[in-house]
């Protein structure tokens, strides 16, 4: 959880109940955010809420207390069951949902409440047996909620508090859908408190606010610069094959450094990481292929400052407080201007400065001119010089080890790398003729007669019976 850009509002100025107030003061929060001081008083008062900030700004911490206010001054619905929960939090990316899931545990510690946390990829049966044991506020991804609903773990009828978190990134990965079916299984819009945050309140972010909730107050946060403000901006122009040595020649003159470098795809990033592994670099790659247990170990290590260096799609480029990131490069410009300035927000957080280093190389240079309109500045452009660019030995790539499937697949998943097949047995090799003979023919298979039937039978015969002349 992060605090930024505070502002004079104190967070006891507010009637909140004392066991949130001993959260908070656990969480180190005293003075709230733009984002929290103008949606508070509003969620306080049991308004709906559809607000816009820019990531890192707090918007986490405004529903969690407005939702734990509401459920400690409301007793639960008559005969709500353990497991209909009260509070729904919806994310759309695993990693996002496991950050609000540890914030809420920190703001809720003295409240009592059962929490759960569902996503896909991993501990199926455990989120089951979570589920079963009863649930005050249900944290998830669209996917895995949907299916344990459709299994009758919990229903959705004693919901009191909404909450959808980064809408517009639920549109772009395609679970809109979802979300609308989960919000049409809850109470009406005006029996229950709604809170939507999103980065961007585009028009179909919008209307989704009117078209499941209770006449929202739209709250926007502007910064007057896009990008983080503490954010030192630079990009480098080169060709594609100097990219890998520029990015080592950079990470080798940085010191104390912890970085996250992006990639448009994961066969990228895996490029990225062998040559970086390779050269004595230590690195680790996240992208939508890791698996969950992995993905959920490595962010730990690089969070914990145990791995110096993140590769990752844009996987990692919402929603996750990494706290202390120092640089972030864009190793490939993003083609979604809006990418690039959540990118960048990995660095520069809780009030500490960073560096965002991007490359325009021929592959991904259209793509500066829509950044730089977007975040309505130009990009500084710095001298690539012979001294920055390190001495790569194309024979240095570590290739990424891969299991091979079940069953004796010659390739593992989408983009495997190819296993040659095993050697016939010698009993099930041909014999290769000498020289100067021909090889055999091989056998012809005797293809079967079939009689003709019935009446076809008999005019087959008479067509065929010996005359004599």
């Amino acid at each position: 959880m992060t605090q930024t850009h505070l502002t004079d509002t104190r967070f006891d100025s507010f009637d909140l109940d004392p066991r949130i107030l001993q959260g908070l003061a656990d969480a180190g929060f005293t003075l709230c955010t733009p984002i929290q001081a103008e949606s508070l008083p509003l969620a306080l008062a049991g308004r709906d809420v559809a607000g816009q900030a820019q990531t890192g700004t707090g918007k986490t911490a405004a529903f969690l207390v407005a939702a734990l206010q509401r459920l400690l001054t409301h007793e639960p619905a008559p005969g709500r069951r353990p497991t209909q929960p009260r509070v729904l939090i919806v994310a759309p990316t695993r990693e996002l949902a496991v950050q609000i899931h540890k914030d809420t545990q920190v703001l809720a510690r003295h409240t009592g409440f059962r929490l759960a946390l569902v996503f896909g990829g991993t501990g199926y049966q455990e989120q089951r047996e979570r589920l079963a044991e009863g649930v005050d506020i249900l944290i998830g991804t669209p996917g895995r909620l949907i299916d344990y609903f459709k299994q009758h773990l919990f229903d959705l009828k004693a919901i009191e508090v909404a909450v959808i978190d980064e809408a517009d990134r639920m549109f772009d990965l395609g679970f809109i859908k979802d979300i609308r079916y989960l919000l049409r299984r809850m109470p009406p819009p005006e029996q229950r408190l709604g809170m939507l945050f999103s980065a961007t309140l585009s028009y179909r972010v919008t209307e989704l606010a009117y078209e499941h909730m209770n006449h929202p107050q739209l709250v926007a946060v502007e910064p007057e610069r896009v990008t983080a403000e503490r954010v030192t901006q630079r990009c480098y122009m080169v060709a594609n094959d100097e990219k890998i040595p520029l990015l080592i020649g950079l990470l080798r003159g940085l010191e104390n450094a912890r970085v996250m470098v992006f990639a448009n795809t994961k066969r990228e990033t895996e490029r990225i990481w062998g040559y970086l592994e390779g050269n004595g670099l230590r690195a680790a790659i996240l992208s939508g292929d890791v698996p969950q247990k992995k993905r959920l170990s490595l962010l730990k290590q690089f969070q914990e400052g145990a791995l110096p260096i993140l590769v990752a799609t844009d996987v990692a480029a919402r929603g996750l407080h990494i706290p202390d990131v120092t640089h972030v490069i864009n190793y490939d410009l993003p083609e979604d201007a809006e990418d690039y300035v959540h990118r960048i927000g990995r660095t520069a957080r809780a009030g500490a400065a960073g560096d965002a280093i991007g490359f325009v190389c021929e592959t991904h240079a259209f793509c500066l001119p829509d950044i730089e309109t977007f975040i309505g500045a130009k990009i500084p452009v710095a001298e690539v010089t012979p001294e920055l660019l390190a001495e790569v030995d194309p024979r240095s790539r570590v290739r990424p080890e891969r299991r091979p499937r079940a069953g004796g697949d010659r390739r593992e998943g989408r983009g495997g790398r190819y296993q040659p097949r095993p050697p016939k047995a010698p009993e099930a090799q041909a014999a290769k003729p000498e020289p100067g003979q021909t090889e055999a023919a091989p056998a012809r298979k005797r293809r079967r007669s079939r009689k003709p039937k019935g009446a076809a039978a008999e005019s087959a015969s008479a067509a065929t019976e010996i005359r004599p002349s």
